[in-house]
Parts: structure tokens; C-alpha cells; sequence
């Protein structure tokens, strides 16, 4: 499954690299990629394996709001 998902409250590298690291240690995510201007998350994993909500959660415990 492939979804976009706005993320609030990146401003720079290292949060854009945060989110990505973040999302990617989770079992089931193939690609995680931060378009930084547009504030949206690109994600491709398979969702019998990771639920979206366990997506958003990781990036919440990073300090950042899913829209």
C-alpha cells in the first residue's frame, strides 16, 4: 500500500530525516521519503504487517502532528 500523509511542524533536514528514520525502522515499511516543502510523508508498506496508526504514532513520538 502507498499513501502521502501530511506531517506538521517539519522545518529542516534533520526533521525531515527524523520522520524518515523513524517511519523506516518500523517492520513492514519498504519506502519512507519527507517532500519537505509540501510537508508530506510518501510511505509504501504493507498493511498486514503495519497499521497506519502505528505509522502515526512513531512519528508523533518524534515531536510532529499527522494531519
Amino acid at each position: 500500500m502507498k499513501q502521502k500523509i501530511t506531517v506538521k511542524g517539519m522545518s529542516c533536514g534533520h526533521c525531515k530525516n527524523a520522520v524518515e528514520k523513524a517511519v523506516k525502522s518500523l517492520d513492514g515499511v519498504s519506502f519512507a521519503e519527507v517532500d519537505l516543502p509540501a510537508r508530506q510523508l510518501t510511505i509504501a508498506f504493507d498493511a498486514a504487517v503495519v497499521s497506519m496508526e502505528q505509522i502515526k504514532a512513531v512519528i508523533e513520538e518524534e515531536g510532529y502532528t499527522v494531519m
